[in-house]
């Protein structure tokens, strides 16, 4: 099915998107690694692997394990680098039509500075500042959880970087309507909330009496978070005006109407693309199936009589 053109249009205050169907970084790869399974092109966008200044070879040892609802990742945010990523997989992007935000991670200000310097040299047209990952050592969560130094850091990347620029908030605070404000005051467009818990699991083989330990902490993420990520975004909806984009534990058009009446103007889905794969272009089916079938005008409209 070919979803109509205007009825699930999404103006997130400038960035128009096709949809609201966005799929998450770290969970969709660089480009079109999904393109067996869906329809890339037909997604809202797709937010791109996070990407540093340098290339980085990420975290040694384990790196992912499921849990009951979920899973901890402890990827380390391996990538490619600036430099090839934009020489290897933007021609990728465009050559095949897919809408991308490009996700960008740094350790101190002057690496996302670089960054966006150059995203916007490359006129990259949306970025999401990484602020947030907690299973690096250094940078990211360290700007998420202080409210001054987020607003330190987005104003000086709004200096550099002229595109939308979208800042994706952590849960691993007290209160995320001061980090929702800063990034606002900042000069950010638009707010993506929220990013993996901190979590920790550990695996336990008794042999002969000898207890063997396997741990990984990273960030936690799946189904198990839904209920706090509805709970932050309906907070951040009161708390900011700019857009919101919803994530946490999405999967099922439920889960996205859910999202939507709390206030997010467009989701995410992470986890979920790692167990069905095919699972962002279906949502964008169903949803205009759902819009279309209780007659309504558009996603405006619907959004309109969610938040009643």
């Amino acid at each position: 099915m070919v979803t109509t053109l205007g009825i699930l249009e999404t103006n997130l205050n400038g960035l128009v998107l096709k949809n609201p169907i966005i799929t998450a970084s770290g969970t969709y790869g660089y480009t079109n690694e999904y393109k067996d399974f869906t329809d890339v092109s037909s997604l809202g966008s797709i937010v791109t692997k996070a990407i540093t200044l340098n290339s980085r070879a990420g975290n040694k040892n384990i790196r992912i394990t499921e849990t009951k609802s979920g899973m901890i990742n402890s990827i380390g945010l391996e990538n490619v680098g600036i430099d090839k990523f934009l020489e290897t997989k933007i021609p990728v992007l465009k050559e095949n039509n897919i809408d991308f935000i490009v996700n960008i991670a740094g350790s101190t200000i002057d690496e996302y500075i670089s960054l966006a310097k150059i995203c916007n040299q490359n006129n990259i047209k949306a970025i999401e500042l990484n602020v947030s990952c907690p299973n690096v050592k250094s940078g990211c969560l360290e700007f998420g959880t202080d409210e001054d130094s987020l607003y330190e850091l987005v104003s000086e990347v709004r200096n550099e970087y002229k595109g939308y620029l979208i800042v994706k908030l952590t849960p691993n605070v007290t209160s995320i309507e001061k980090l929702g404000n800063s990034a606002q005051k900042a000069g950010a467009n638009a707010i993506s909330a929220i990013n993996t818990l901190k979590g920790t699991s550990i695996k336990i083989n008794c042999i002969n009496g000898e207890i063997q330990k396997s741990i990984i902490s990273g960030g936690y993420s799946g189904i198990g978070i839904k209920p706090i990520a509805v709970s932050m975004v309906m907070r951040l909806s009161k708390a900011v005006t700019i857009p919101i984009i919803g994530i946490g534990g999405i999967e099922t058009l439920e889960d996205v109407l859910e999202f939507l009446s709390a206030g997010a103007d467009a989701i995410q889905i992470g986890t979920a693309n790692f167990t069905h794969p095919d699972i962002a272009g279906r949502l964008v089916i169903e949803l205009e199936e759902f819009i279309k079938k209780n007659g309504f005008k558009d996603l405006e409209e619907l959004k309109k009589e969610l938040r009643k």
